[in-house]
């Protein structure tokens, strides 16, 4: 048979929801089946999800796995299926692919190369298999190979590379050529970042070039586990060319292209995929957008409540719940949209149109800010506030909290026997009035069976400018993972692309905590250094892992500004990073957004206790 019908499909699977994960399957595989697809990718671990965790270390999920596995091979009448599963074989833990034809297991791939940086622990959970390696596996009283297998089906070669396995340079592909296999496919559970799409694009097509293939790549979709998001981006590429390209991000629970190839044809030729957007402003939204909507929806809250003070942080969060809405009811339409979200008042949006009113409705309904003030805050931050959140249709309530201050610091002051004062008692009478702020807007989101979300950012995750129990609590973090300086120009162009006129406030505001007394003109650079500079600083200081004096000789040749003013804001960037290390260590969940961030449960770890780069800063100093 030379012509085949290939397809890849994207899932959002959550982890250990067997109902649900099994249900995507399915549906993926009836879908390609209706459809006379003759091969079928299914992305990597989707049965059990990827983001178990520690639970892959229990051999009860690896005997649940291939409990599972004979009703998906039920499924898979007049199809060839990819099935990602974790696996137990002589008492080890392995991460594969059974690959099932016509409701027969021919074997089960496992994967020989564990993802073990930056964000990824496979190595804790998994034994990567031996190259060239073929063994036996027993599965439900069944004897089928297993490793490093080669398949011949259909009267074409068949390999596979898991994720990972195409990123090393000695690959699995190397030797699938070797071995004269035409077709590749790639099962992956790739988290999004930043431009990534990009290198997994020039990733596959150059693959399908260099090992004069067929590639075929599927990849997970949402945010399966908190975390991570995925961007379920499928690709397929021959001989060179991209032929198939997907839509990613969805909001929908499958998405499945397909792709018919004539094996006999190398020479065959495909119209150019439609390009998608994919600039890092419109995947902010998306994805910021995709991974609240399943947050939402998995932890089965009623909503969202935010603290919104009118500035920077939180109105980005605040455009990023708006567009949860917008972008998802753009989706799936108003009735799945609300009926996947489990919106309690569905009965009010019966029959309704996807129209500005209908998505005002649904966002009153699932959002609620409130703007607390004290004598502190200005006009121009309660005026940004009520605006947009007016704009985009959210609850909005008003009070002030200096009721509550006054309170604590009596007692305080009734304690010390004395009047605080800012010139003595600056910082604690800045995190007071943070902090006075959490209790209530916490007591709204309990009763509201809400997540409360938090507004700090990466910027402020570097260097502990942020008040713990105050402005950092919260359930969720969405833009923990992004930096200051990324927030202030998405929110321009959020404005004048997204079509958010009331963010023409807060984008002519100074970013400013607002807890000095307001004749101080406390303004969050003067507290700090101008952002633009703490970016370049915080690449090379954490993402390239430099000490202080290589990030002074690498900036300095930039001409950011004077060698003095540069050592000194490098100098106070180490000492922040270093003695706030306890603060990331309490960060509410946050997204992976960039190529990097500064959370100690996925990125970056780092100790709490140390030196403070002590003899570096020295150093630094000295030059």
């Amino acid at each position: 048979m030379s012509k085949l019908k290939l397809a890849g499909a994207s899932l959002n699977q959550t982890p250990l929801d067997w109902e649900n994960n099994l249900k995507n399957i399915k549906e993926a595989i009836e879908e390609a089946r209706s459809e006379q697809v003759d091969i079928l990718c299914l992305p990597e671990l989707c049965l059990t999800g990827y983001g178990c965790e520690d639970l892959f270390l229990g051999n009860w999920i690896y005997e649940r796995s291939a409990s599972l596995l004979p009703q998906v091979v039920e499924w898979c009448q007049g199809i060839t299926v990819a099935l990602g599963l974790p696996l137990q074989h002589d008492q080890q833990f392995f991460n594969c692919t059974a690959l099932i034809a016509d409701q027969q297991i021919l074997g089960v791939y496992a994967k020989q190369n564990m993802a073990r940086d930056g964000v990824h622990y496979e190595p804790r959970w998994f034994i990567p298999w031996p190259v060239n390696k073929v063994d036996t596996i027993e599965l439900n009283g069944a004897s089928y190979p297993i490793g490093d297998i080669v398949f011949e089906h259909k009267g074409i070669k068949i390999g596979f590379e898991i994720c990972e396995d195409a990123w090393r340079q000695e690959r699995p592909a190397c030797r699938l050529f070797e071995k004269g296999v035409q077709l590749i496919m790639n099962p992956s559970a790739s988290h999004f970042a930043f431009g990534k799409t990009f290198d997994r694009e020039k990733l596959v097509i150059e693959s399908s070039k260099n090992f004069q293939c067929t590639y075929v790549y599927a990849n997970l979709l949402g945010n399966e586990a908190g975390r991570m998001i995925y961007d379920g981006e499928i690709l397929i590429a021959r001989y060179g060319q991209l032929i198939k390209r997907n839509q990613w991000l969805s909001f929908k629970n499958i998405n499945i292209i397909s792709a018919e190839v004539d094996f006999d044809n190398p020479g065959e030729t495909y119209p150019t995929p439609e390009e998608h957007v994919r600039d890092k402003h419109h995947e902010f939204a998306q994805a910021g957008a995709l991974a609240l909507f399943d947050y939402l929806r998995k932890s089965k809250a009623t909503g969202f409540v935010l603290s919104l003070s009118g500035g920077a942080d939180s109105s980005s969060v605040a455009v990023l719940v708006s567009e949860m809405v917008r972008r998802g009811v753009r989706d799936l339409g108003v009735h799945d949209f609300i009926e996947k979200l489990g919106i309690k008042a569905v009965q009010q949006f019966k029959g309704a149109n996807a129209d500005e009113s209908t998505i005002k409705k649904i966002l009153n309904t699932v959002f609620t800010c409130a703007y607390q003030g004290t004598v502190n805050s200005s006009e121009d931050t309660l005026r940004s506030a009520e605006s947009l959140a007016h704009e985009i249709g959210a609850e909005f309530h008003c009070w002030q909290i200096d009721e509550e201050v006054r309170s604590y610091t009596t007692k305080i002051e009734n304690v010390l026997s004395r009047k605080l004062s800012w010139e003595k008692d600056d910082i604690a009478l800045q995190n007071i009035q943070s902090r006075s702020r959490s209790p209530i807007i916490w007591m709204l989101a309990n009763i509201k069976n809400a997540l409360l979300l938090t507004t700090s950012n990466r910027s402020e995750g570097d260097v502990g400018y942020s008040t713990m129990d105050g402005d950092t609590s919260g359930s969720l973090a969405p833009i923990a993972a992004v930096d200051k300086h990324f927030i202030r120009q998405w929110l321009v162009w959020a404005e004048h692309t997204l079509g958010y006129a009331s963010l023409h406030h807060v984008n002519h505001l100074l970013p400013s905590a607002e807890l000095r007394p307001l004749e101080k003109a406390q303004t969050d650079e003067d507290d700090l250094m101008p952002y633009d500079i703490m970016v370049e600083i915080e690449r090379l200081a954490i993402k390239d892992h430099r000490s202080p004096l290589e990030v002074f000789h690498l900036l300095k040749s930039k001409s950011l500004e004077s060698d003095d003013l540069l050592k000194g804001h490098i100098a106070k960037f180490f000492k922040l990073w270093t003695r706030n290390q306890w603060k990331r260590e309490r960060t509410a969940p946050a997204f992976h957004m960039d190529e990097f961030n500064v959370d100690p449960r996925t990125w970056c770890r780092f100790p709490i206790l140390s030196s403070g780069f002590e003899k570096e800063l020295k150093a630094l100093e000295a030059t």
